[in-house]
């Protein structure tokens, strides 16, 4: 068990981890070369101008200036001074709603801390109940939390009073937090400057029809189910061979600017190459001119898969976006049924252009059941076999566990600064690496489920890495720690005995959890903030590619606000704090430091770094909303196993109706909340039409959308295209090519007047 020295060990490495990387970056961001490395997001919008302000100083390279340098830290009260409405303006509503998860967690845990610390910190610590336990192993910490109170003791009404305070209280943050984030999403999407989003629908399972294309049964049905508000579509068109070899020849072309340039710079020698894989092996040959080759080839490939697909009736999709004449008539139609079919003609609103994921557009829509169905085995597998991994760090945590296990290593273990590092920095270092693979399998599940744009993608893979986290590294950590630890017990006392060592046990893995957030919370953020990576990568393309200032630009790499990872790991330092907060209340600064620590420097990112990939509009609050709610839940259920094995019997049953409660507020919050971030009110949606017809009355919304939803490896290149038709008003008839009444039934419009 990790004691107070290792603890203050871990924590010495980790803030000086912490400050060595602000210090870097607080220097490097001087640097002009360094500028479109921490401020890309400036020159994304055209309005950085020059790299400081030092005057004719500075250099091309370094910052000459002295004063610059003694204001170095400078960044940290400019990143808190931008005003919210000017940050949701700068960088969007998922920024900021982003942010106040982390404004969430200061709002919840500094009462939460203080009150703590006044009431349970001075009840735990004159229990005097470890230091009565014969075998077992504690520090100091441990004397701290409720494992130090006697069982039985009337010492519990405090914590179970203090539970639910602080369940009171979270409950009470969350509600006003939701309305507060509902109601910024309402003014965000009021206020809005026009989208193609805003008015188009996307729609999947077209039926196929005997007499029609895809292209004109889309556009016979909505003119028949939608006459008044039909303006245009795109169908969709499977172009994801096409978008690889574009992919390729992108790639190709970066590698032949690569040896352009090589050559330029020595022109007696001409630069070569190998033919085999990655250049590793394969005859040697001219390198400009094996790649103009290659890249020659690759277009012919392309304009000929082009053709295909502008030509083959199996590439075109049973999918289309419409368009619609208004906001209105696009919110009529994306919510509600189209067919007395429920499994034809589905509709939804359209992503963003730029938040569409294209690739699993042409999946058929009978295939998604069955790839989420392998998808839930695949993730419950995968949540299982990490377990193996997960109880490997665990015993690390057990100095005596390693000495048994591997007694050769005793006279090195024993050595103080070895030991201390061990337990207190090394299982959490080991268990971040482990975590660092994680992101990508479950972006590929979710990828595999279906999805069709970026943000449901990323939202669904935080939701498995939620529930990995949740199992594996809080409930695993615990578990399996518990049973390293007690596993002479287990094998030689009965089961009740057991059961109170669990108990008992239990609280001891704060100081796990306390290594793990300076390792994560602390170091991690800070390591954020250096950028080291994107430093690296733009310094080599800014060396070997880039030949003009657009290339300079297409080397930058702002980033963006990774929600599929960075949320489920800020919902486990609420998981953590929400049930250490009765149990081990002298874990909770840790967990404030973190909230307050990144607070800052993701503001800071994305003032100045972060491009983000699409604007959802705070669609993924229900999402933090629900995970703090089930944290909350789960740490009023372990607070009822804890206290079964206290002998307060009476108390258990007072502490049922917590989680019942709190199921039920969440019940309220969703039936109150949800429906403003899953619909868009015709009311809205009416008065942005009427506002826009005044202010612009001679608007061109065709030529607007014209090109929105094309795919973006069409941009630019020859492919035809489905015209909209002309507008309606002036014929009952609709145009057709069926040949029998049969045939128009799939559309359910058999009462239609219909011209052939």
């Amino acid at each position: 068990m990790a004691s107070l020295q290792d603890i203050g060990m871990s924590a010495a490495i980790n803030i000086l981890s912490a400050l060595s990387f602000l210090v870097a970056f607080a220097l490097l961001r001087l640097q002009p070369i360094n500028d479109r490395v921490y401020f890309p997001k400036w020159y994304l919008k055209g309005i950085r101008g020059s790299p400081t302000k030092s005057g004719g100083l500075v250099k091309n390279v370094v910052n000459l200036d002295l004063k610059t340098y003694i204001k170095f830290l400078n960044w940290m009260p400019a990143a808190l001074n931008m005003p919210e409405p000017e940050l949701t303006e700068h960088a969007g509503l998922d920024s900021t709603a982003f942010m106040r998860i982390y404004l969430l967690g200061l709002k919840i845990f500094i009462p939460i801390t203080l009150l703590a610390f006044v009431v349970l910190v001075p009840v735990n610590w004159t229990g005097n109940t470890l230091e009565r336990i014969k075998d077992l192993t504690f520090s100091n910490i441990d004397k701290l939390s409720i494992s130090n109170v006697p069982p039985g003791s009337n010492r519990f009404w405090a914590h179970l009073l203090m539970s639910y305070v602080f369940s009171y209280w979270t409950c009470y943050v969350l509600y006003y937090e939701y309305k507060t984030i509902a109601s910024l999403r309402l003014r965000y999407l009021a206020s809005e400057n026009r989208r193609p989003d805003q008015f188009t629908v996307l729609v999947k399972n077209v039926p196929p029809d005997p007499d029609e294309s895809v292209s004109e049964h889309v556009e016979h049905f909505f003119c028949v189910n939608h006459p008044d508000h039909y303006l245009m579509h795109h169908v969709v068109y499977n172009a994801n061979n096409l978008a690889k070899l574009v992919a390729k020849k992108k790639s190709l072309q970066n590698w032949l600017v690569y040896y352009q340039n090589k050559h330029e710079r020595h022109p007696t020698k001409k630069p070569t190459t190998k033919t085999g894989l990655w250049g590793l092996w394969g005859s040697r040959v001219d390198a400009v001119g094996y790649y103009t080759a290659e890249i020659s080839k690759l277009n012919q490939e392309e304009n000929a898969e082009r053709e295909r697909v502008a030509s083959d009736p199996t590439a075109t999709v049973p999918a289309a976006f419409v368009s619609f004449k208004t906001r209105w008539g696009a919110a009529v139609c994306a919510q509600t049924q189209q067919s007395s079919n429920p499994t034809i003609w589905l509709t939804e609103w359209a992503p963003q252009p730029r938040d569409v994921f294209w690739d699993n557009l042409a999946i058929p829509y009978v295939e998604l059941s069955v790839r989420r169905l392998l998808m839930a085995i695949c993730l419950f597998l995968l949540t299982f076999f990490f377990m193996i991994p997960i109880a490997f760090v665990q015993s690390l945590a057990n100095i005596e566990g390693i000495m048994k296990v591997l007694p050769f290593l005793k006279p090195l273990i024993e050595k103080k600064v070895v030991k201390s590092v061990i337990q207190g920095f090394l299982p959490g270092i080991v268990l971040k690496i482990f975590l660092i693979l994680l992101p990508t399998i479950l972006m590929t599940m979710s990828r595999i489920e279906g999805f069709t744009s970026l943000s449901s993608l990323e939202r669904r893979s935080a939701e498995k890495y939620h529930l990995f986290i949740l199992v594996n590294v809080f409930l695993g950590s615990i578990v399996t720690g518990t049973a390293f630890q007690q596993l002479e017990k287990f094998i030689n006392e009965p089961s009740t005995e057991f059961t109170k060592t669990i108990g008992v046990s239990i609280p001891m893995k704060a100081t796990f959890f306390m290594t793990y957030v300076m390792v994560d919370g602390w170091a991690g953020v800070a390591a954020e903030i250096l950028r080291l990576v994107p430093l690296v990568m733009f310094h080599l393309k800014n060396t070997f590619l880039v030949k003009t200032e657009e290339d300079r630009e297409q080397a930058m790499d702002p980033g963006c606000l990774d929600f599929a990872t960075s949320e489920p790991r800020i919902q486990l330092y609420f998981l953590i704090g929400l049930v250490y907060s009765v149990i081990t209340p002298v874990l909770l600064p840790f967990i404030v430091v973190f909230f307050a620590f990144s607070y800052m420097v993701f503001r800071h990112q994305i003032i100045n770094v972060y491009d983000q990939k699409y604007e959802s509009a705070a669609a993924f609050w229900p999402q933090v909303h629900k995970r703090v709610i089930t944290g909350l839940i789960i740490s009023q259920l372990l607070l009822m196993g804890l206290f079964s094995t206290k002998g307060v019997a009476k108390s258990t049953l007072l502490l049922i109706a917590q989680p019942i409660m709190t199921f039920w507020f969440h019940r309220l919050c969703k039936g109150r909340f949800e429906t403003a971030f899953m619909k868009l009110p015709l009311q809205e949606a009416m008065v942005k039409d009427t506002l826009e017809k005044a202010t612009e009355p001679n608007l061109n919304l065709r030529a607007y959308l014209k090109d929105a939803y094309v795919h973006p490896v069409f941009k630019g290149g020859e492919l035809e295209r489905p015209v909209a038709i002309d507008e309606e008003e002036n014929s009952p008839l609709v145009a057709t090519k069926r040949n029998s009444y049969r045939s128009s039934r799939h559309d359910s419009d058999a009462s239609s007047e219909v011209g052939v």
